[in-house]
């Protein structure tokens, strides 16, 4: 399975790259660093600089096509770049319209709400994205992972980087069931 990671050229938190994308690679699939930019994207560890990561590809040169899933890793300032991405945008709106597994974290979201794509599904998020994600039509949950498979897709979401293994183990589920 190929698994599509979304991120901005600085501000992914680490943590919520490297968790899911180990896990991944772990069970066999094949994660795939997509950004806005090509070269690396540099991550950040809570308010501190992280390590780099290269870019497998952009989101205009990517087709969603190739991929079997999608990660939103979180962090603030990779989110917020994304929804003013519109390449970024179109990229996430794809996998909700031909209905294949996203799972996001934290801030992710953000990306989501520019995508019009959760009203009427349930999510969790990093609190402060409470208000947001109700006024663009979703309902919010304060748990650790929450699995929405009410719309065209399973969207797997989580609240920060503590809630990693519980999310790794969520996000691994729904997307093993496209696999199967």
């Amino acid at each position: 399975m190929r698994i599509a990671f979304l991120t901005a050229p600085e501000g992914v938190e680490q943590a919520e790259l490297t968790g899911p994308w180990q896990a991944a690679a772990e069970t066999g699939e094949t994660p795939q660093l997509i950004s806005t930019r090509p070269g690396t994207v540099r991550s950040m560890n809570h308010l501190d600089w992280g390590e780099t990561f290269p870019v497998d590809a952009t989101a205009e040169q990517a087709s969603p096509e190739e991929f079997d899933a999608l990660v939103l890793p979180g962090g603030v300032a990779n989110p917020d770049a994304l929804r003013l991405d519109e390449a970024a945008v179109a990229f996430a709106r794809a996998f909700f319209e031909a209905g294949k597994p996203v799972a996001a974290i934290c801030h992710a979201p953000w990306t989501l709400i520019e995508a019009d794509v959760v009203r009427g599904r349930t999510l969790t998020s990093w609190p402060s994205l409470r208000t947001d994600l109700r006024n663009a039509g979703a309902t919010w949950v304060d748990e650790p992972v929450a699995v929405d498979d009410s719309g065209p897709n399973t969207l797997v979401t989580s609240r920060k980087p503590a809630d990693i293994p519980q999310f790794n183990d969520a996000m691994l589920r729904e997307f093993g069931k496209v696999a199967a």
